[in-house]
Formats: C-alpha cells, structure tokens, sequence
C-alpha cells in the first residue's frame, strides 16, 4: 500500500530506487566519485559518470583506470554494464538522481573555496524533474547544503520535500585500505524527512548500514569531526616524537608498547607532515564556521601548527645528520622516497614530500625521488616540481649522499635500501634505529 504522507514523486522514485530502474549521475570522478559509480553499477543502477576533465571518461570509456587501488579490470566490467560516462554536461538530461562528489579546497586565505560545489549545482539546474533526488558527498563546512546548495537548487521551481529531495551523505572513503566499502557505515541527512527518507533508501542498497542523522548540518560535522579526531591526534603524536627524539628514545617503541594497553588507548603514528584532500583541509572548515558564533578553536589551530611544521622538522634531520657526516645541504644528492601521502595508493594531493622537496632545493641540494605510484610529480595548485620517478637499484642508492622515507609503499624493497643506502632519514619507523646510518625523523 503507497504512504499517503508521502507525494506522488517521492512515491515514484522510491519505487524506482527498489527496483533499480533510475538513472544515478556521478559528478566528480576522483577518489571518491569513481568508487562510488563503481559500487552503484554493482548493485544495478545505470550509473552516468561526469567529470569536466575529459581525459578521466575517456580512460573510463576504454577500460582504463587512473586510480592505483582501482583495477583497470574493474573499469572494463563496469564499462560492459550500464555505465555511460563523459564531459558534456547533456548526458546529465538522462539522471534521475545526482550525487556531487567535487572537491572542496582553501582559497589562498585557507578558507574554504566552494566553487566546484556551487558550479557543479549550476550544472545540473537544467535537468532537475520533479522526482530528482540530489546527494551532496562533498567534505564542507555545516550549514552548505541548506545554505548554499539549496538556494541554487530552488531557482528550478520545484517544492522541495516533495517534488525535488536533498540529501547529504558524506564520503567514507579510504584509499588503499582492503577493507571491503560496502561494510563501512554511511552516514545519511535530508533537508526535509521524505528527502532523508529517500537518501537512506537509496544509500541502502550499496552499503551494509546507513546511519540518520537529524541535520544536514549535523552530517555535516560529523564528517569534519571524524577528520579533525585524526588531525588532532596526529599533532599530538607529532610532538611527541620530538620530545621523544629530543630524549633520545624511540616513539615507535613507545606507540607500540602503549597500544597493547587493551582499553583507553588507540595507536596514531607520527610523519613528515599531513596529506590528502581530507586532513590538511577539512580542520580549517571547521575553524572557518566557528569564528561565524565567535569560537576561536585554539586546540583544532595548534594541532594544525604542529603538522604543518613536520616537513621543516624532517628537513632539520637531513641537514644534521649529513653535519654529522662533515657533508653540507648544498650539493648533497638527496633522494626522497614515496611521495603519494599515504602509502600504497598514486595520491599526492596536499603530499608533504612537495614541501620537503622545496625546502631541500633552496638549500642547495640535488634531490631525486622514487615512488613505484607516481611516475612523474603532478601538477599543484602550490607547487611546481619537474621530476620524474627512479627505479631502485643497488648502484642508483649509493649514489645518494641522503636517503629519506617519506611514504613506506609495501612495494619498496627495505632490505635493499637498507643494504645499499649511504645514509637514511626514517619518516615512518620502517627501518631499526639500531643500525648506525639510520636517523629517526
């Protein structure tokens, strides 16, 4: 029996979700878009990938992948079922349902810079229906959906609640992690009660268990708590391993020896400094809408003060341990190992190796770098790197006065580095600061 409380079309498009038979548009094909078109063909959905860079729909379309944890034999499946994908706005006419998963940076001020959100809106006015479900997937500030989304949404006339549904459903996504997607928990918001009715439903049917929330406000710091949880205790951790270096003990001994305590204590690990598109980001969205009802969020500040200082920190390391070898910065060969900011995927956005090298070529160094996932240094909005990637070799590391793990890809081969490099900067405890040309950092 059809729910009288509930309109014609949100009727219709629950139906049509149940039975597979709308059409969901994907806007953003990058870490979170791609796997998230990949999950909607699986469970049965005719899926419209959209990305404005033409080269991303043009290797989906030829069964090529540009995602290093995404198998190009997974593209080529889902390319067989029914999976449109392209750059020309028109093939959006065919959607249903749009799910935004666009990025969301800093301006040059480290506020936040919404204009692939508002844009990507804009983009999809013209084929609003009455019955379309519109999901926001973007990391943001709370109050974006209600307060900027929606005013643009509602340029089309239709009611919202009962002819046009909005959603927001934040990205849980985890590049590199086995972890199988549909087991992690999505959490899911709506501006009225049929349109969280209506994301719930349609989330349902790609995951194990979808979790309502009150808000879009409310899903929307909860996403920027679950990152900012992160970014804290890594600041933290950051500290303390240079109070620990500082003592002349091992933070990696530590961690491990606190994390066997089964209760009140849960492991982060210290780095070269923050990457990705979340953790750098995400914190000063927040900080952001806080100073909006007069809150200075001192502790989120100063963790973001400690991780933004670690790629100066593991340079202090390269630059005293060749001291200690009477060799100077200048004119040193130095080779900087992985530069994807986590490892085991080809994602260098926010990468602190940028910094770390930047900061090495002001001094005078000749720097290299080896990643098996980036074959040549991406462009950035902030840096501007011309390097391309090196094998490993034997002869190739001890032709390097300074080695320095940045990212500890499972793919490198520790036993040969560690055989052959000259000197090693640890970023990552990957190596025993036992042996005498191993330097923590």
């Amino acid at each position: 029996m059809q729910n009288a409380d509930r309109s014609q079309f949100a009727q219709e498009l629950s139906a049509h979700i149940a039975d597979r038979s709308v059409k969901v548009a994907i806007l953003g094909l990058g870490y979170v878009g791609l796997p998230l078109a990949i999950r909607f063909t699986k469970a049965g959905f005719s899926v419209i990938a959209f990305d404005i860079d033409p080269e991303k729909p043009r290797k989906l379309a030829s069964g090529e992948s540009y995602i290093s944890h995404i198998s190009s034999n997974q593209i080529a499946k889902i390319a067989k079922e029914k999976f449109l994908t392209g750059s020309d706005r028109s093939i959006l006419s065919k959607a249903d349902i749009f799910v935004i998963c666009v990025p969301t940076p800093l301006n040059e001020h480290r506020e936040p810079d919404l204009t692939f959100v508002i844009k990507t809106t804009e983009t999809i006015l013209p084929y609003l229906q009455p019955g379309t479900l519109v999901c926001l997937e973007s990391t943001t500030y709370p109050g974006t959906t209600e307060e900027v989304v929606l005013p643009i949404l509602e340029r089309c006339g239709l009611k919202l609640g009962q002819e046009l549904f909005v959603a927001y459903s934040p990205e849980r996504e985890d590049p590199g992690n086995p972890l199988d997607s549909k087991r992690i928990p999505k959490i899911c918001s709506g501006l009225t009660s049929e349109c969280l009715r209506l994301g719930v439903e349609l989330y349902k049917t790609i995951v194990d268990e979808v979790v309502s929330v009150s808000s879009t406000r409310a899903a929307e710091l909860t996403k920027l708590l679950e990152n900012i949880h992160r970014a804290v205790n890594i600041g933290l951790v950051n500290e303390m391993k240079i109070i620990a270096d500082r003592m002349g003990l091992d933070i990696w001994e530590i961690i491990r020896a606190a994390a066997t305590k089964p209760y009140g204590f849960v492991p982060y690990y210290p780095g070269p400094g923050l990457g990705g598109h979340c953790i750098p980001i995400d914190p000063f969205y927040l900080t952001w809408k806080a100073r909006e009802f007069g809150v200075h969020t001192r502790f989120i500040e100063l963790a973001g003060e400690v991780n933004a200082d670690m790629p100066g920190w593991v340079v202090g390391k390269v630059i005293r341990a060749l001291n200690a070898r009477r060799k100077p910065v200048a004119g040193s060969r130095i080779l900087i190992l992985g530069i994807a900011y986590k490892k085991n995927v080809n994602d260098a956005r926010e990468t602190p190796a940028a910094e770390i090298i930047e900061l090495l070529f002001e001094l005078g160094a000749d720097v290299a770098y080896s990643d098996p996932y980036v074959p040549r240094f991406p462009q950035m909005r902030k840096h501007a790197i011309e390097l391309v990637s090196n094998d490993l070799s034997p002869q190739m590391l001890a032709e390097f006065d300074c080695t320095v793990l940045v990212t500890d890809h499972d793919a490198f081969d520790y036993e040969l580095i560690a055989a052959n490099a000259s000197l090693i900067v640890d970023t990552r405890g990957r190596f025993l600061t036992t042996n005498d040309k191993v330097v923590a950092a």
